[in-house]
């Protein structure tokens, strides 16, 4: 299944990498900070239920692009 996730915050993150560990393909949508911060250390989550930490996070913050193979962190093997 191929998600995008708008708004990547805390619930946002919390159920995009939930998704994204279980294999799913996950696109976050983020700007600023919290895309800059994704981008150079990954996506990380603390969770009571286990942590997540997607180092190869798909991240942009345009939604168009999500899901295509410019999109940062996207392999075009793999769309």
């Amino acid at each position: 299944m191929r998600v995008a996730v708008m708004a990547a915050g805390a619930l946002g993150a919390y159920f995009g990498g939930r998704l994204a560990e279980a294999g799913h393909e996950v696109h976050f949508i983020a700007r600023g900070a919290h895309k800059e911060a994704i981008e150079k250390t990954g996506l990380q989550v603390e969770s009571p239920v286990g942590n997540i930490h997607l180092k190869n996070a798909r991240v942009t913050d345009d939604p168009k692009k999500a899901g295509t193979p410019k999109s940062p962190g996207n392999s075009p093997s793999r769309l």
